[in-house]
Order: C-alpha cells, then structure tokens, then sequence
C-alpha cells in the first residue's frame, strides 16, 4: 500500500512527465502525428496522448478502415484557437474556460469526446447561473444533450422564477410552449400564484398584438384558485385580454365556483378533492422546528412546516439519543447541527448532527463548556456558540465549530455574561441580544467582530428580554418577544448598522418567550414558546412591507424552548411536505365538522362519531394534536428562577 510521501511523489512525477511531454511537442520532437484547423494551423502530436485522453482520437488512430495509419487529420469545423486549446487539455489537464470561449469550447469538446473539458464547461456553467443567463443556459444545453446542466439550470430557473420573470430579457423571448411548461411545474417556486400571473402579463405585453390570444391558454397553466379572491376579480376576471376571449368563460366560472365555495365545502356528501387550480406547489424552503419543552419535560418533537401547503408535518426520525430543550440549531448544507441545551436533569455540551437527505443522526465533536439556554449563530460555514448555563454559572465564553475538521475552539470572550440570549450573524459579524445574567434580564446587546476576534458593546435595547429571540432580515436585526422580568412580551424592536439605532416594531398577537424564530417565505416566523401561563402552539409571521404580523398555521405540539431552523434546495423535499396534497380541501371539511360538532353537540353531523373513534384518522388529519392544551404544565427551570 502507498504511503502518503509515496502518493505525492507519484502524483509530481505524473505532472512532470506530461509537462515533460508538453515540451516535446512544443519543440516537435517524437511526435508521430499532425493535427490540422479549418483554418490551416497545423498541431503536431503524440497520437498515444490524444487517444488517452479522447474516444473520438483514439477511435481514429486506431481504426482499421483505412490502408494506412492516420497521421495527417484535418478536424473540420473547428477553430485552431479551441484545437489548440484541448490539446494543451490532453497533455496539461488543464484549461482556461471563460464567458467568452465557453459555449465553443463545449461543442467542440462534445464533438471530439473530451469529456473531462465538457464537465468542465457544464461545471463553469452551472456556476456562472444567474437571473439573466439560466433560460438561454437550459436552452443550450438542451440542444447539445448536456442533460444534467439542463437540469441544473431548470432548477435554478424554478427556485428564482420571480427574479426571472421580472428582470430576464431572456423571459420575454420564450416560446408560449416553454413557458406553459415552466407554470405547470409544481416546484415553481412563487410566494403567492399573482406573481405568476404578473409574469404571464410580462411575457404577453411584450409583443401584445401577437400574444394576447394566448393569455387563457397560460390562464390554465396558473393555479387561480390560489389567488386571493379580491386580486381575481379585479385583476384577472375583467383584464381586457381576458373579457375580451371567449374562451375563458368556463376557467372564469370554475375559479369563481371555487372561491366562493370554500365555505359550503362542510355541507357536502363524501370526500372533497382539491381541484388542480388549488393545489399548492412545492416548496424550495423547509422550515424545521426541533424539540424544546412540552407538557413538563423536554421533548424530541420535530416538524416542518409546509409554507405552500399551510400545513406542519410530523418528521418521524427524531434523535435516539433522547429529547432536549433549550437547545441551539444551525444548518450547513442539508445537515441540521442541534447544539448544547438541557433534558431535565443534564446540561448539555454535546452536539448532535441531522442529515436531512440520508435522514441519519450522528454525534459531533462536543463543544469545551456546557451551555443550556445557548445562543447560536452562523457565518459562513462556522457555527458560534455564545453563552449560556452548565448549570452553575452563566457564561461570558464563547466558541466556534469547524464541520471539516469536527472541531469546536475558544474565540474571544463577550464583554457579559449572558444565557437565554439570542444571537444573529448580518454582514460577517455576530450580534447578541439581551439574556439572563443570574441577576436580572438584560437589555444590552453586542457585536462580534471574527476578523479582529472582539466584542464591542452596542447601544443597549428599548426592553429588557431574556428568552428572547433576533434574526437578521433585510438587513437589520429584529428582536422580537422575551421576558422582561415581570412579564412575557408580544412587543419588538429592530436595530438598523447603518444608523446605530433601534426603533420598535409592531406588537405580536401573542406575548411569548423561549420561542424558536426563522425568516421563510421572505417573512419572520414566531413560533411556539411560553405566554407567562403556557406553553403554546401558536405562530405568526411579520411581512415588513406591509409592517404587520399575521396569524399563521399552529404547530402540531405546543411546546417552548425549541430551535427552528430552514434548508433550502433539499433533493428529498417531498419527505419533508405534506404528501396528500389532493386532500387539502377534504382536511379542511373535516376540520370544519369537527369544530361544528364541539360548538354544537346536540347537532352532531351524521357519522361525525366515526372520525372522533378513530384515532389514526384524527391523527392524519392533524385533528388529534390541535385539540386545546391540557392545564399548563410546570414552568421549565429558566422560566422558575426568573419568576
């Protein structure tokens, strides 16, 4: 077996013998061929180089077609620049593929079976997708049969289809068939179905005499039962290139049957399907909300919420190392890093990974302190772990961990003791906010610096918070909730970089703390926590354009002091959503009886008792779990000591 020194030395001796090579040829010495452009640039070579590195030459040199050996080609269609180009590829292995040679280079590459330079160029390609390129990329690609680039590009053409529908100039070219076939995609990746239709208005206006007729064809492609129903009437119902077609009457008639039922639907006989214009895509974003505290013990729940769907499914490959509350999470990649926290009788340095795709948990390096009520952030690809309890100090340290080399190290120590803080990384730096320093909730707040490895204290905070929670969105930092040593809060404040100064933020429905929070879906998620009297289920997001917060769908476990965290452009995506998406109507109806049967008993639906004895019915339909909570549980520790 070869030592590592023997490996190396090999792999030098490698390059030096084709660099070796290289000069031979360059100098036209032992070459046994001549390689001739369309343009009469002549290459000489060595035929047993070319053939290592092509089919197409070694199929050439080799063949006995003809009377004689080949050892004059000429290779037509080809530009002595790019010839010469993958035959330095052959000898070095390596090749300069920029914006301007690339779509020739892979042709060519194609064409004369280079197949390390054709990765190359997909790769370069795949790299370089934007806004602007990724519908000419897929196009491309579809014509050379570079498959997975297409693929690659349609994925990224899905996931950014606003983006590309609003500033593409590429978008407006489309062919009507291309583009149906992109809004029929269930992972076309849109917020709300108006944008899609704004998009259809787009590509018709562009050329508005020849393309209006095919506004209702595209109409079918669109999920108009999703659309609000205000946004249909006056947007699409009487858009002139709509009244104006005929055609569009029974598409008019079955969006508007189905808007203006929805309240009827618990009245029907047997099962309702969703119809194909409402049922909802697929998500590129999943949010996942990890253990925390639920009917007076740590729990190992975990969920995802569906943001298309409105639905939050239950995930069932919880840790079998056991439950923990008060816990912190980050994702790098597709693996969910859960970190420190507490089980009722432990106070956890240890750190757990979650693959998503693999579905797969694993023990990581664990981190030098214990650290409960734990703040957690991400820069880059290191997370920091800042503060906390080991259940006798609270904690100033803080430290930060490398998932290549599984280790966790001491960065500089913040300028205050804090747990039950939260913590937000914005524009390569840390910002921690508020907490418990054993005495009191605390209304400072700090920033991390990793380049200079130092905290500097900011303007302190409007609220004292501990079990607070901040994230970063557009640009600044949201705090929003905590306890403020009297009282759970629903108020927030968001702190602006720019201008070194906080300034509040409308109030929660709910007042809460130790709630886990997320940015998905371009809003902030509040999720679960504890109100001063229960732990709940409740959710609610903030949408800064409008400046509001709206209710939002409520967990399937009401539970406290759990961590959220989302990942983007999972392949197994379908894992994570709610699978029946043709049964989202009949959810809705059952859902509706059962609440019409508990506010009315002595006028109970007909067979209603059927659903409520069994268990595994209620239990698919979400119904069993989102009955009321139970009496309070007893506060978690955090929550004792500060009362």
């Amino acid at each position: 077996m070869e030592t590592d020194s023997n490996s190396k030395a090999g792999r030098c001796m490698s390059v030096a013998a084709m660099q070796a090579l290289h000069r031979l040829r360059e100098s036209r010495l032992l070459c046994d061929a001549v390689v001739r452009a369309d343009d009469g640039a002549a290459f000489p070579v060595h035929r047993a180089i070319l053939s290592a590195c092509s089919p197409y030459f070694l199929a050439l040199f080799t063949t006995t077609l003809h009377s004689r050996e080949q050892s004059d080609v000429l290779i037509s269609g080809v530009r002595s620049e790019i010839l010469l180009l993958l035959i330095e590829y052959a000898y070095l292995r390596r090749i300069d593929v920029t914006a301007a040679n690339v779509h020739e280079l892979l042709v060519t590459a194609d064409y004369l079976a280079f197949l390390g330079v054709l990765q190359t160029c997909c790769d370069y390609l795949t790299e370089s997708l934007n806004a602007h390129n990724c519908l000419g990329i897929m196009m491309f690609a579809r014509r050379v049969f570079c498959y997975k680039l297409e693929a690659d590009a349609r994925r990224y053409l899905l996931r950014y289809f606003i983006t590309v529908a609003t500033h593409s100039e590429e978008f407006l070219h489309l062919p009507l068939e291309e583009l149906n076939s992109i809004l029929l995609e269930d992972e076309l990746n849109v917020k709300s179905e108006e944008a899609v239709w704004e998009a259809v208005l787009r590509w018709v206006n562009y050329e508005p005499d020849k393309r209006w007729l095919h506004t209702v064809q595209l109409m079918g492609s669109i999920r108009l039962g999703l659309l609000d129903t205000q946004f249909f009437l006056e947007n699409v119902k009487d858009h002139p290139y709509v009244t104006g077609n005929e055609s569009s009457r029974p598409i008019i008639i079955e969006t508007l049957k189905f808007l203006y039922d929805l309240e009827m639907i618990a009245q029907r006989d047997g099962e309702v399907a969703t119809p194909e214009i409402a049922r909802p895509r697929v998500p590129h974003e999943v949010l996942f909300a990890i253990g925390g505290w639920s009917g007076g013990s740590p729990t190992a729940f975990i969920e995802t919420y569906d943001t298309r769907a409105d639905r939050w499914i239950k995930v069932e490959e919880v840790d079998p190392a056991g439950p923990r509350a008060y816990h912190g999470t980050a994702v790098l990649g597709y693996c969910i890093y859960v970190i420190g926290g507490f089980d009722g009788m432990d106070y956890f340095n240890s750190c757990r990974c979650f693959d998503a795709v693999t579905k797969t948990w694993r023990e990581v390096a664990p981190m030098n302190a214990r650290r409960c009520y734990v703040s957690v952030a991400v820069l880059g690809e290191v997370v920091y772990a800042m503060g906390g309890y080991d259940g006798h100090h609270r904690q100033n340290t803080a430290e930060r961990y490398n998932h290549r080399t599984n280790q966790w190290s001491l960065v500089a120590p913040m300028n205050a003791q804090r747990s039950d803080a939260s913590a937000a990384a914005l524009d390569n730096k840390i910002y921690i906010t508020g907490g418990f320093n054993g005495q009191e909730c605390m209304n400072t707040v700090e920033v991390y610096d990793p380049d200079a490895n130092q905290w500097t204290n900011l303007p302190p905070m409007r609220s004292r918070r501990s079990g607070v929670s901040c994230i970063a969105y557009h640009n600044k930092v949201y705090v929003i909730g905590g306890f403020n040593g009297i009282s759970r809060m629903c108020s927030g404040e968001v702190y602006d970089p720019c201008t070194n100064t906080w300034s509040t933020v409308p109030d929660m429905y709910n007042p809460r703390s130790n709630f886990a929070i997320e940015v998905i879906d371009d809003m902030i998620f509040a999720i679960g926590g504890f109100n001063g009297v229960t732990t709940i289920y409740h959710v609610e997001c903030y949408d800064d354009k409008t400046n509001e917060w709206y209710e939002a769908t409520d967990m399937n476990v009401y539970r406290s002091a759990l961590s959220a965290c989302v990942i983007m452009g999972l392949p197994n995506v379908y894992d994570y959503i709610h699978k029946h998406r043709e049964r989202l109507m009949e959810e809705k109806r059952q859902k509706i009886l059962l609440s019409e049967t508990q506010r009315h008993p002595q006028h109970r639906v007909p067979d209603i008792h059927l659903l409520e004895d069994n268990e595994d019915v209620l239990q698919q339909l979400g119904l069993l779990e989102n009955q009321p909570p139970p009496p309070p549980p007893l506060p978690p520790p955090e929550h004792m000591e500060q009362d």
